[in-house]
């Protein structure tokens, strides 16, 4: 096995999810930077080409706009990953959504669209990713994306948020044991506090300063600094491990 930090990820076919948000594009383009080639996914259909044309060696990789929760363009997603690649490796689920609210104000609607949009979609994508790869017989591996407000129950009137991140852990537990049998593996990066958007959305200045205290290693996550996680979780580095939540909350988090 060669020790690159990519290591066995070279020509491998990789789709992302999410991958028009600022984490998800990192992840992206960390897969584009170890030779793999990556379809990218968004419902952000005017951001995703960009995407795509912005990474390493873009020629060989794919731009699909996808709307997860519809089971049509989901299914016409893979499909579109299976005529273009003409098969699937890693999934890498990053897409996620975050609306802060405080409890006594949460809608059924507030709550359905947490959890539809966290936890029904990741069961569904990593389904349909785990079809495609038992075709190809090599095995494969799906990488969901959580949050440490899995364990924390979320901070900052995230309670929603928390509840469905904490779904995605279990269900990721409970599809590591049901594909353990067809080789895929399926583990969580559960991400600190990562600078981007979605953090910043609905926090005043001071409570971004409070949160930046709270880390011990003294600031926040990159989005690089997650991508590098999941493509550990994806490298030959990591052929054993399932079933994990891989913390990567620069000591914000311990367990």
């Amino acid at each position: 096995m060669s020790w690159d930090a990519g290591a066995g990820l070279a020509g491998k076919r990789i789709v992302v999810t999410g991958a028009a948000g600022t984490i998800g594009s990192a992840v992206a383009r960390a897969f584009a930077a170890a030779d793999a080639r990556v379809c990218v996914v968004d419902v952000a259909r005017e951001q995703l080409e960009g995407v795509r044309v912005a990474l390493h060696g873009a020629s060989t990789h794919l731009a699909v706009p996808c709307d997860l929760l519809d089971a049509t363009q989901l299914q016409a997603m893979f499909d579109a990953v299976r005529k273009g690649f003409g098969g699937l490796d890693v999934l890498v689920h990053v897409a996620g959504v975050l609306a802060r609210t405080q409890v006594e104000d949460v809608t059924e609607e507030i709550w359905d669209w947490h959890l539809d949009n966290n936890l029904k979609a990741t069961f569904f994508v990593d389904r349909a990713a785990a079809q495609l790869m038992r075709t190809g017989g090599a095995g494969g591996r799906i990488v969901n994306f959580a949050s440490d407000a899995w364990w924390t129950g979320g901070l900052h009137a995230a309670t929603p948020y928390a509840a469905s991140k904490g779904g995605v852990v279990s269900l990721s537990r409970g599809l590591a044991r049901a594909f353990a049998s067809d080789g895929i593996t399926v583990n969580c990066v559960a991400p600190g506090t990562v600078d981007s958007p979605m953090l910043r959305s609905g926090l005043t200045e001071s409570q971004i300063e409070d949160a930046v205290h709270a880390i011990p290693l003294g600031r926040f996550a990159q989005p690089d600094d997650v991508a590098a996680a999941a493509v550990f979780l994806a490298s030959d580095h990591a052929s054993f491990i399932t079933a994990t939540t891989l913390n990567v909350s620069g000591g914000e988090l311990i367990y």
